[in-house]
């Protein structure tokens, strides 16, 4: 399933610099107020050392990962609902999106302006939650907190006030954007089950709570309907064994019904 997460936030609190980063594609992220004006779109694979070990073990020719579309959309300012700052323009691009990545900068750099010439995270969120609910959009949120390594960070006793889920990243040093990535994909409640033989081995994203047939149709739509069973292996038991034949041998594959609720990785080979 195709997953777009939005990059939203105020003129130069690190939207582009933080896309940049996670998807090392060239965009402009020069140091003044609405640089990005049409949003730009990188596929991220999601990081995951499962997959990597079971096309070892599998000795796979393609090795294919589970991926989040991030979209770098331009900065909000106060009254972007109403048409301030090419407001209209900006917010039509997050409403077609699955979730948002709010960044707030925490940083002080005195070579970088701010659009409101302080750091006030909470205020800065405020700002931006309000033209998103005047726009009538509620889409996931997940906070993104920018940090520096370089210069001083605020102090985080606001960080209990936060209306939502965090995670704090420094673009500029990479630090956490991998775990910025997973979080991304949690935030829909999203998990992978994983396909693997030896012309490849593949992540597949899926809602939790799927079923079987379900997590089938991410293959193919047909194998909804045609779905028969599968067979169903967790990918810390395959790579225990080491192969197909050694789990079967030691009765590690099961066969699973239309009735299984697929678990985050799950190893599965389906039969229509």
């Amino acid at each position: 399933m195709s997953i777009n997460i939005g990059i939203v936030g105020l003129p130069n609190v690190g939207k582009s610099t933080l896309f940049n980063a996670l998807t090392k594609k060239s965009v402009p992220a020069e140091n003044y107020p609405f640089c990005t004006i049409d949003p730009s779109v990188g596929i991220v694979p999601v990081p995951d050392e499962r997959l990597t070990k079971l096309s070892e073990i599998s000795k796979s020719k393609k090795t294919i990962p589970a991926v989040v579309e991030f979209v770098d959309i331009a900065g909000l300012v106060k009254g972007a609902s109403e048409g301030a700052g090419l407001g209209n323009k900006f917010l039509s691009h997050i409403r077609e999106v699955d979730a948002i990545l709010e960044v707030v900068r925490i940083f002080e750099d005195k070579t970088m302006i701010h659009v409101h010439d302080q750091i006030d995270p909470l205020f800065d969120i405020e700002v931006i939650n309000f033209e998103l609910e005047q726009a009538g959009i509620k889409k996931p949120t997940l906070y993104v907190l920018n940090t520096s390594e370089a210069v001083d960070n605020i102090k985080k006793d606001f960080i209990a006030k936060l209306p939502g889920p965090y995670i704090e990243v420094d673009p500029i040093f990479g630090t956490g954007l991998n775990n910025l990535i997973k979080a991304s994909y949690d935030l829909l409640n999203l998990i992978t089950f994983f396909t693997t033989g030896e012309d490849e081995s593949r992540a597949w994203t899926i809602r939790r709570d799927s079923t079987a047939p379900m997590a089938g149709r991410a293959i193919h739509n047909d194998f909804k309907d045609k779905f028969i069973r599968a067979e169903v292996i967790s990918c810390e038991k395959l790579l225990e064994a080491g192969s197909y034949v050694k789990a079967r041998e030691k009765g590690w594959v099961r066969t699973e019904g239309k009735e299984y609720i697929v678990k985050d990785g799950d190893v599965i080979e389906f039969l229509i």
